[in-house]
């Protein structure tokens, strides 16, 4: 069986390492892919938005099935674009893709399907945002509307903050297209958590919860970024939390798509804070998150191919997915000076060889030159620990990070500090 895997970061080297280890052994390719993909799929060079080489490629190949990792690939539309030509496809359509796309659309969703979010306002005009802002309480949140890599989102604490973030967003144009529109929202004060789903359209398969770290410096400070770590399961996703997610977020909001002629197939991530207790949505994403995927995979026993074709020959209700006890911690390597302005290019030493299961290094940013890997994006690495416990995984993944060198390289030293306090106060 071919598969191919579209992108080229660190969530998509996830995905091809876990369908490699299909007992079922697939013959893998990855487009684009990256340095530390390429020993497991064969890396062909069409970039990910890039739609019509994509489905040119998988005509002349064969290919039997495709399987989407960037949101970008979705909001184009790549799954109706294959689907015109009947071939099998994992992700939703460009119309439910829209959950993500647009926060707006997003916020339209849960407002149909009465999930709890924050409440918000959203601006087309400029001085109309910047009037508003003179009487929300602080800090408030402003939103890009579109798709901005995971930075289009800022938690102002003073009103001149939150004025400076919407000039960016719709005069400055710093997230083009994505910022015209503008959401300006209540700051919700609780614990972040991440719930991604499995679903066909009509059966929602919640995976393990997990936490990220989207703040570049320890102890959550400094800019927010794409991601700079994170661990599974999450202890504050308890059985009783993630059954009440299931419940009145994920299937109600699959059910509402559906209902809007977009059933929704693919990975459903709901991006939670929790507030006494309740979950709300901070946003919803139409694919796996990058870095949960990093150490939700590992964590996944039940083959993932297998659980891919459920879910695009929607039997999704016939298949029982399973996990593994272990805990998995993940500590993303960045370039110096992300998330704002880095240099790439610079070699990497160290690298272990994929072949030891209790520390996994996910390649995010880099590319082979000569006989080099250098880096080559923002997040350049994630390692993943596994273990039995917290502890155990969360060393393994600082063991390797230390081994591993390039000029510039920054990473936070406190992935998992939330679940190492929670430990304490019980």
């Amino acid at each position: 069986m071919k598969i191919l895997v579209v992108g080229s970061g660190g969530r998509e080297h996830a995905i091809v390492w876990k369908l490699a280890q299909s007992p079922r052994t697939p013959t893998l390719y990855c487009a684009p892919g990256n340095a530390g993909i390429e020993s497991l799929a064969a890396c062909v060079p069409i970039k990910a938005d890039d739609i019509a080489g994509l489905k040119a490629f998988v005509l002349s190949e064969q290919i039997d099935l495709t399987v989407v990792g960037p949101e970008a690939s979705l909001a184009l539309g790549i799954v109706d674009e294959f689907r015109k030509s009947h071939l099998r496809i994992f992700g939703p359509s460009k119309g439910a893709a829209r959950i993500e796309a647009s926060k707006v659309f997003s916020k339209e969703i849960m407002a149909s399907a009465k999930i709890l979010t924050a409440k918000s306002q959203s601006f087309e005009r400029v001085e109309l945002a910047l009037a508003y802002l003179d009487h929300h309480e602080l800090p408030v949140v402003v939103k890009a509307d579109g798709l901005a890599q995971g930075k289009g989102v800022v938690v102002a604490t003073t009103r001149e903050e939150a004025k400076q973030a919407v000039r960016d967003s719709m005069e400055h144009g710093i997230f083009g297209q994505a910022g015209q529109r503008v959401l300006i929202e209540q700051f919700l004060d609780g614990e972040e958590l991440t719930i991604m789903a499995f679903t066909d359209g009509l059966t929602v398969v919640p995976m393990l919860p997990a936490q990220d770290h989207k703040r570049v410096g320890d102890g959550d400070t400094g800019p927010n970024t794409g991601g700079m770590g994170a661990y599974c399961p999450a202890p504050i996703g308890t059985a009783a939390l993630r059954e009440q997610v299931t419940k009145d977020v994920l299937y109600p909001a699959v059910e509402a798509l559906s209902r809007m002629g977009c059933p929704f197939q693919g990975v459903l991530y709901a991006g939670l804070m929790i507030v006494n207790g309740m979950p709300y949505v901070l946003e919803f994403n139409a694919r796996m998150g990058d870095p949960e995927t990093q150490v939700v995979l590992p964590l996944l026993k039940t083959d993932l191919l297998d659980v891919v074709e459920a879910v695009v020959e929607h039997r999704l209700d016939q298949l029982t997915v399973n996990w593994h006890d272990e805990i998995a911690v993940c500590v993303v390597m960045t370039s110096e000076g992300y998330p704002g302005v880095y240099q790439t290019g610079r070699a990497i030493h160290g690298l272990p060889a994929m072949t030891d299961t209790t520390t996994l290094v996910f390649h995010a940013g880099t590319t082979r030159v000569g006989n080099e890997v250098v880096t080559a994006g923002g997040r350049v690495l994630g390692i993943t620990g596994r273990g039995k416990t917290l502890e155990a995984a969360q060393a393994e993944a600082y063991r390797a990070t230390q081994s591993i060198v390039f000029d510039g390289a920054h990473y936070r030293t406190d992935i998992a500090h939330r679940a190492f306090s929670r430990h304490v106060q019980h």
